[in-house]
């Protein structure tokens, strides 16, 4: 097993104005699983393809257990890719495809098939070893793409949106499994989602990028009570957190119809023109009395059972703004109705209104 370091790590493509990934740095632990989440093109996959040798390097290095792989062939890095697509062999069983890489490596006959039954039995394979890929679900063929890396025993295990083509209840029971198999092995693993509850619910950390820059990378906990900027406060979360531009009068907040005190030191980290974004998770928001928070145009109500999400919109500045709070799946609230709204005490977050930048209350 190894740990992973990205130092200032740089990819800038043929013709492009700016780098796709931008000076990363980071520190993946021995044996921990990192996720790397960020929308369409932030430079998630091609970090994960620099690590894995797939894509040059124009500045910076990367090491992987001490060594540094930066101009090292794949072959070399002693990394296993699990690809979104699975990548197998169609003419080859899955116990051929398992094993392919050993017997390319010249491996002996009885330690493939050893690695392979092992590999298998961790899967829940083992029934399905003479079968060839299209006689397998998609579910099936994706533990196939894992037990072709795990046989490899490799220092770190590289997996690309594995998850995005099965269905949904599939993917959470497959997440599971990866989280889990993960553990159990031990091997330091690099994960890329676009799916943010994916990235929630597996890694020991998150690191979230954005136009190739990382925002933030903390544990999920962390990051979702305290996230560094508005944009990972609105990216993290499900559904995502209210943010509402207020300005902030003194060290007051006018929240609709009430009134919220914001800490001195709070209010002097705010610049000049005393602009803020606030933010409230959806949980956060409770129904006030009428005069008090902000009052609410209900729009949609999702019914869950014993919760349910109140979409609605309210005006801020002479402007709608989109507010989602959770109420009681039971009495919820008649769509088309009006009601008030306030943040739950000591459940606001600040963030400068010119930077972004999250202000500590």
């Amino acid at each position: 097993m190894a740990a992973v370091t990205y130092d200032k790590a740089t990819r800038i493509y043929p013709g492009a104005t700016r780098p796709s990934v931008d000076k990363l740095d980071l520190e993946i632990s021995d044996g921990e699983f990192l996720v790397l989440v960020g929308p369409s093109g932030c430079g998630k996959s091609t970090s994960l393809r620099m690590l894995a040798g797939l894509e040059d390097i124009d500045e910076g290095a990367i090491h992987i257990g001490g060594r540094d792989v930066t101009h090292m062939p794949p072959k070399d890095r002693d990394i296993a890719m699990v690809f979104q697509n699975y990548a197998l062999y169609p003419h080859m069983t899955v116990a051929e495809n398992m094993g392919f890489a050993l017997k390319i490596a010249g491996q002996p006959k009885a330690k493939i098939a050893e690695r392979v039954a092992e590999a298998a039995k961790i899967l829940d394979l083992t029934d399905f070893l003479d079968r060839r890929p299209k006689a397998l679900s998609g579910g099936q063929r994706q533990r196939v793409a894992m037990g072709r890396a795990i046989v490899r025993q490799p220092q770190v295990f590289c997996m690309d949106e594995p998850l995005s083509n099965l269905d949904a209840k599939l993917r959470v029971s497959t997440r599971t499994q990866i989280a889990s198999l993960q553990r159990r092995l031990g091997i330091t693993t690099v994960y890329v989602t676009h799916d943010q509850v994916e990235a929630m619910t597996m890694g020991d950390r998150v690191a979230v990028l954005k136009d190739g820059l990382l925002q933030q990378v903390d544990s999920p906990r962390a990051m979702y009570d305290k996230p560094a900027n508005l944009f990972v406060a609105g990216f993290i979360g499900s559904p995502a957190m209210n943010l509402l531009p207020i300005d902030l009068d003194g060290d007051v907040l006018k929240f609709g119809g009430s009134e919220i005190q914001v800490p001195r030191r709070a209010a002097e980290a705010v610049g000049s023109d005393r602009s803020v974004t606030v933010g409230v998770r959806p949980e956060d928001m409770s129904l006030a009395d009428a005069g008090q928070g902000l009052a609410t145009e209900v729009e949609v109500v999702e019914e869950l059972g014993a919760d349910a999400y109140v979409y609605g919109s309210t005006e801020i500045g002479g402007e709608r703004k989109a507010v989602i709070a959770r109420v009681d799946g039971r009495t919820p609230p008649a769509k088309g109705s009006v009601v008030h709204l306030a943040p739950r005490q000591g459940a606001l977050h600040l963030f400068a209104g010119e930077s972004g930048s999250r202000i500590e209350l």
